[in-house]
């Protein structure tokens, strides 16, 4: 009878994987077929198959606008879900992200001082990589920061209140930067701070691919040793799992994660903290094995239906997605945090 039940849960499980999955390649056609010129699907798909199509202003779109912004969202909403559910196994608590932590405002900070201040550290130009230093510069000089007072405080609110407060100073340091910078850097840093996957561009691209693919196979690598750490660390150690790597490990690959797209997406707020506990829910259980997995997808699949929902509901004007994220984030956070209390 339990092995039948076990049996029956995971066929469940993969069902909705491939659910997940279906969805995440559909609504990646969706968003390079529709936009301010809709192009037939099959059209696409000729284009992403390198055959032949009749028009070139079409081929042009579809290789050269849409598909490197499709591919952006579906990394970006891989490494905010990843990140998030990372962090919230390192803090064994539903509620925080990259974004509440002050994580990704510590990246936009340094990011900040590179669009604003100037600062190329002797490059002639604001390269990708040059981007993505100076966010992971930031973006682990607030984690260390964080982890620092999470090993003083006992409360999760008090250590929410210090991610907020983080933000807080960062954001004050690139008030003082706009103040002295041209006008120039001003507008180009304000619309990056809006968070988006406009204007994304094959290099970009590459290195968030490259980034995103790479440090989610490290991640992918270490659940059994993040189910043990859910069991305790006495019990993790009596597995033979070394608790300081996989915490360092943890920290690394969430620090990298949220720079390498708060780099070139901006700050992007609560897609982090609402995929993994819609994820748990949906699938009903803790392993990471499956959590993991489905995290991504969960994440490519909800940044993928934002980007297309801020391409359309006002077109031709666009709405940055951090305002549809955070319009759909804040009353699951919200709930959470009532629902947390009550459980007190």
């Amino acid at each position: 009878m339990e092995t039948t039940l076990i049996k029956e849960n995971l066929r469940r499980r993969l069902i909705f994987m491939g659910i997940l999955l279906s969805a995440v390649i559909f609504l990646f056609l969706l968003n390079i077929a529709l936009g301010s010129v809709n192009i037939p699907l099959s059209v696409v798909a000729r284009a992403l198959l390198g055959k032949p199509i009749e028009s070139e202003t079409h081929q042009s779109i579809v290789l050269l606008i849409r598909l490197p912004r499709a591919l952006a969202t579906l990394a970006g909403g891989a490494c905010l879900a990843l990140s998030g559910l990372l962090l919230q196994i390192f803090f064994n608590n539903p509620i925080v992200e990259p974004y509440v932590l002050g994580i990704s405002s510590g990246a936009r900070m340094f990011v900040g001082i590179v669009f604003l201040g100037g600062y190329t550290f002797g490059l002639d130009s604001l390269s990708p990589m040059l981007m993505f230093w100076g966010s992971l510069a930031g973006a682990m000089i607030v984690m260390v920061a964080v982890l620092f007072a999470a090993n003083r405080v006992k409360s999760i609110v008090t250590l929410l209140v210090i991610g907020m407060m983080t933000g807080y100073l960062c954001s004050a340091v690139n008030s003082f930067l706009t103040a002295f910078a041209e006008q120039e850097r001003i507008a180009s840093f304000t619309l990056w701070s809006m968070g988006g996957f406009s204007g994304f561009t094959w290099s970009q691209v590459r290195v968030l691919l490259s980034v995103t693919t790479i440090f989610s196979i490290a991640a992918l690598l270490m659940s059994k040793s993040l189910n043990a750490l859910l069991m305790g660390e006495n019990y993790a150690q009596s597995m033979g799992v070394g608790i300081r790597k996989v915490r360092l490990s943890i920290v690394f690959v969430t620090s990298v994660l949220t720079a390498v797209l708060t780099a070139y997406a901006g700050p992007i707020s609560f897609v982090g903290l609402a995929v993994p506990h819609l994820i748990r829910m949906s699938f009903h259980t803790s392993d990471n094995r499956i959590l993991l997995p489905a995290s991504i997808l969960g994440g490519a699949l909800m940044t993928s239906l934002c980007d297309l929902m801020a391409r359309t509901l006002f077109a031709p004007r666009e709405l940055p997605i951090g305002a549809l994220t955070s319009l759909i984030g804040t009353p699951l956070v919200i709930y959470m945090l009532l629902k947390r209390d009550n459980q007190l």
